[in-house]
């Protein structure tokens, strides 16, 4: 058997990693794409040179990898809860033990620091084992009918299930989708982002060991095509999608066609507001983390901050002074706190975001600027440094649009209802933030936003026993959390009559 990718990989560093395995797995085994001429480099993002060559899976191969995972569904949907819990524990001990190395690969794939990489790994053992725990209590309800006769209700499977990842959190995400569907005793076909293709391939190779039937877990790479591909299958039955607005639009008219169950995780604006009571230290850690994990490329980020007028030159002080030590660079060393951007595109795109604020009125208060490390290997990587943003208003681009790169906007508020109005003030409406110690006033700010996540005196944290999920336009449907079982199974009643068939004829 050829090696795996974490054993090519398992000395590789900053500028030296190279991938030749095939990207594609199913019918338990990896598969190189038939048509190589179609080939598109995938770039290594703090570098700036090819790291692998993605070429895109045709109707033919998806049709394959499908049929492989419906196969192993019917396999797998008659095993018990426990013996799924067992195999779903198993694959959860390997990410264990692997973690450090997993993380490596996620990072040179991905560009984010190796510190952030290792917390993605733990999260995404600590979701298969967390759905393993749950995969033995999925039951039904008894209902008790006149005379005797009864009703019960049966928690079943969907059948294969349909994945699309995103570049951010590329091994999370492929593990906080499949978790799920697996313990309820779906299969999985898994299509990650063609910009981060390789670390998926790694969760398929330690389901395989851990002894999910051949099929269970399958990857296929491509883009926009190949995704088409998947979600106008026949043999799909749900799709879970995680990415922008537009291409989450498309994918709900294609599962309309199909008439398939749709989960949508997209993108959000979202407001972190800051009392003049908070705590002001833990409220600067909180912009923070609200808006420069992963070189700010996360969903759910804060990235309207609104802080109440009293305090805002303190705050701003504090903001920059932490922003300017931040140390960005090589993302596979330990004192790295912020890696690069995904692509050459993305860094440009979010210089243009803060030219633009610039332009309409906005303060650049530090960053804001391409930057580039003085180590020579990183010379081609796309860095840029982090942003703080004074002077916003409600109408301006930086505001109002998701840039997706580590740029805060801080805007002034004056009254808590004014705020509130302000804050849901968007189309999106995936998370929001709060900072008080009025305990009242947090609850009742959380009761008013807009969005599927309020977090009081905190941000971004995202525990798996918790639910994640949008309203407005940024989606529908929950993931992680005890209620996303529904989300990936459906219930069937059974009516048993114990007497004789009334006759009305």
């Amino acid at each position: 058997m050829s090696q795996s990718i974490l054993e090519t990989m398992s000395g590789a560093s900053t500028g030296a990693a190279v991938v030749t395995n095939p990207l594609n797995f199913w019918a338990g085994k990896p598969f190189k794409s038939r048509e190589e001429k179609n080939g598109e480099p995938v770039f290594e993002p703090a570098t700036g040179r090819v790291l692998c060559q993605l070429v895109p899976c045709g109707a033919e191969e998806v049709d394959e990898a499908i049929r492989s995972a419906h196969s192993a569904y019917l396999e797998w949907r008659k095993l018990a809860g426990l013996e799924r819990s067992r195999v779903m524990l198993e694959a959860a001990r390997i990410i264990r033990e692997r973690r450090e190395n997993i993380a490596k690969v996620e990072v040179i794939n991905n560009g984010k620091s190796i510190t952030e990489a290792l917390a993605d790994i733990d999260s995404a053992w600590q979701c298969i084992e967390y759905y393993a725990g749950l995969a033995s209590t999925l039951s039904g309800q008894h209902i008790q009918l006149p005379g005797g006769s009864f009703a019960y209700t049966r928690r079943e499977p969907l059948g294969v299930c349909v994945g699309i990842g995103a570049f951010n959190y590329p091994f999370q995400i492929a593990s906080c989708k499949s978790a799920p569907a697996l313990a309820c005793g779906n299969a999985m076909v898994f299509k990650p982002s063609p910009m981060t293709p390789v670390t998926a391939v790694i969760l398929a190779e330690i389901y395989k060991e851990a002894g999910v039937p051949d099929g269970l877990f399958c990857v296929v790479q491509g883009g926009a095509e190949t995704g088409t591909l998947l979600c106008n299958h026949p043999k799909v039955a749900k799709l879970s999608f995680t990415g922008s607005v537009p291409t989450g639009k498309k994918i709900m008219e294609m599962g309309a066609k199909g008439v398939k169950q749709v989960t949508l995780e997209l993108g959000g604006k979202s407001p972190l507001i800051i009392f003049n009571d908070c705590d002001l230290e833990n409220a600067v850690r909180g912009a923070l983390m609200a808006n420069f994990l992963t070189q700010g490329q996360v969903c759910c980020n804060g990235t309207r901050v609104f802080v109440h007028r009293d305090i805002i030159p303190k705050f701003l002080e504090e903001v920059v002074k932490r922003t300017t030590t931040i140390s960005v660079g090589d993302p596979l060393l330990d004192s790295t706190r912020m890696g690069a951007l995904i692509s050459k595109f993305q860094l440009e795109k979010v210089l243009g975001f803060v030219s633009q604020a610039k332009k309409e009125g906005a303060k650049v208060l530090c960053g804001g600027e391409p930057l580039v490390p003085s180590d020579p290997k990183l010379k081609g990587g796309y860095f840029m440094s982090p942003c703080v943003l004074d002077n916003c208003r409600d109408d301006m681009t930086c505001v109002k649009e998701e840039i997706f790169g580590p740029v805060m906007s801080v805007l002034p508020f004056d009254t808590e209802e004014e705020v509130i109005k302000r804050a849901n003030n968007t189309t999106f409406g995936l998370a929001s933030g709060v900072f008080t110690r009025d305990i009242s006033r947090a609850h009742r700010v959380a009761e008013h936003m807009e969005a599927g996540t309020c977090f009081i005196n905190n941000y971004n944290i995202m525990p798996t026993e918790v639910p994640f999920g949008g309203y407005k336009m940024s989606g529908f449907g929950r993931e992680n959390g005890q209620v996303t079982i529904e989300y990936y199974s459906q219930l069937k009643t059974v009516i048993v009559e114990m007497g004789d068939v009334d006759n009305y004829f």
